[in-house]
């Protein structure tokens, strides 16, 4: 039985610069180009978080990938979210964050699915990660996961739904207002 390299936070950042991958435990996630319509969700809802950011002055910042995300204190795993929100401005660094950040978006690709839903979940939980959203353009559906305390919220939408964003008391994203439910 061959056992798999483990590698660490120094051989992420040593992959050249057109090399997208996650390290997660020790082991290397390749990640493909993303779809348009993966883009064009990614770029909605980046748009109304740094609008709400803006326009309540709140101390949060939004960051879309590509952006590291050192979830904990080991050198094993280093993620990139799709959108990152981090509201606590001692976990930034000149090369990304290091922590869980607040709020976390993944937007699904056909060939992230189960990885999205079922491994990451798990990660981001165990990570502290406050608020994780999966959405998919495909089905048009977006899962809410919420941990609050030690109680866990799950809530599932459709495009058509505006949903209450959980870390603030008046953030709600309408999809149904947005360009993605027409997919043009």
């Amino acid at each position: 039985m061959e056992i798999a390299q483990t590698y660490t936070v120094k051989d992420y950042y040593s992959l050249p610069e057109n090399v997208r991958a996650e390290l997660i435990e020790g082991q290397f996630y390749y990640m493909a180009a993303p779809s348009r319509i993966h883009q064009k969700t990614l770029n909605f809802l980046n748009t109304e978080i740094n609008l709400y950011i803006r326009s309540v002055k709140c101390s949060c910042e939004v960051y879309p990938a590509p952006f590291a995300v050192k979830l904990f204190k080991d050198d094993k795993t280093v993620v990139e979210p799709d959108i990152s929100v981090i509201c606590d401005m001692n976990k930034l660094t000149e090369k990304g964050c290091t922590g869980a950040p607040d709020w976390i978006i993944e937007i699904i690709s056909p060939s992230t699915s189960s990885h999205d839903y079922i491994y990451k979940l798990n990660l981001y939980a165990k990570a502290g990660v406050r608020e994780y959203w999966i959405v998919n353009p495909l089905d048009q559906s977006v899962y809410v996961y919420f941990w609050e305390k030690e109680v866990f919220h799950t809530q599932s939408y459709t495009f058509r739904d505006k949903i209450k964003v959980n870390i603030y008391d008046d953030l709600w994203i309408d999809f149904a207002q947005s360009a993605l439910y027409a997919q043009s």
